[in-house]
């Protein structure tokens, strides 16, 4: 079975973000680490070649830089990597870089994408449905287990009460919660392992894209601001109206 995980190099999110002169994520500036659900992703995608066969292929689209997150994933146990770098692709939005990895995905053999039910940073969670709709594979989403039988993939899709059973052919695209799995952390074999490992480097004009960047974007960020700092509460001295105060409150905001 040929698995294609998606991984992406975000600014780490315990740590205070910030905007460049274009409005855009400051990745300079910041700690960079893989994000985080994709990091249980990965697991899963190791889990299902150890159980079924076949290579697991890291993808990934983003700046130099990113060869970081690209040699952990290595190191952790996937097989090769493919790592788009352009310095087009700045500023691009969620359906650019959906077309940029479609087709990135057109030039692999795959059966199986995997990647985080949504990125630490933007937080969007739209791009493994955009891959399914570009790729025609079907998409299952938010999933918590993943179980394959002959060319068939079904997953628990995570609910906040409960779960849904769902399952379609393969090819397929899956996305995971944190709920799946705990990732492995490199081994000191696997760390000396990645650096023998091949990474294929691909520019836009690789792809055939030629359009990215805030000129092919559908959206634009006009302004923003600091976030205000969180105002003081509301303090009442309880001389025996404390009920009433909490009462009249609560009635004030909606909540009775």
């Amino acid at each position: 079975m040929n698995i294609v995980v998606l991984v992406k190099q975000v600014p780490d999110s315990g740590l205070a973000r910030q905007l460049d002169a274009q409005l855009r994520v400051d990745r300079n500036g910041a700690n960079n680490v893989m994000g985080e659900l994709d990091e249980y992703a990965v697991e899963a995608a190791l889990q299902l070649k150890e159980a079924h066969g076949g290579e697991v292929t890291v993808l990934t689209l983003g700046p130099g830089q990113a060869t970081e997150t690209v040699r952990k994933v290595l190191a952790m146990g996937a097989d090769k990597a493919v790592h788009i770098e352009d310095d087009a692709v700045g500023g691009s939005d969620a359906l650019t870089t959906s077309a940029i990895l479609a087709a990135a995905l057109g030039r692999l053999e795959w059966d199986l994408v995997v990647a985080g039910a949504e990125s630490t940073d933007s937080g969007m969670g739209v791009m493994p449905q955009l891959l399914a709709a570009r790729t025609g594979a079907p998409a299952l989403t938010g999933a918590r287990k993943i179980d394959i039988a002959e060319r068939t993939v079904t997953v628990e899709h995570q609910r906040a009460n409960g779960y849904d059973v769902l399952s379609a052919n393969l090819p397929a695209i899956v996305s995971v919660w944190d709920t799946i799995n705990t990732p492995r952390y490199p081994s000191l074999k696997g760390i000396m392992a990645a650096k023998r490992k091949p990474v294929e480097t691909l520019a836009l004009a690789d792809l055939g894209v030629s359009e990215a960047g805030p000129a092919a974007a559908r959206n634009e960020v006009l302004s923003a601001a600091e976030r205000p700092p969180r105002a003081a509460g509301q303090i009442v001295a309880d001389e025996g109206q404390g009920g009433d105060a909490l009462a009249d409150f609560l009635a004030a905001e909606k909540f009775i």
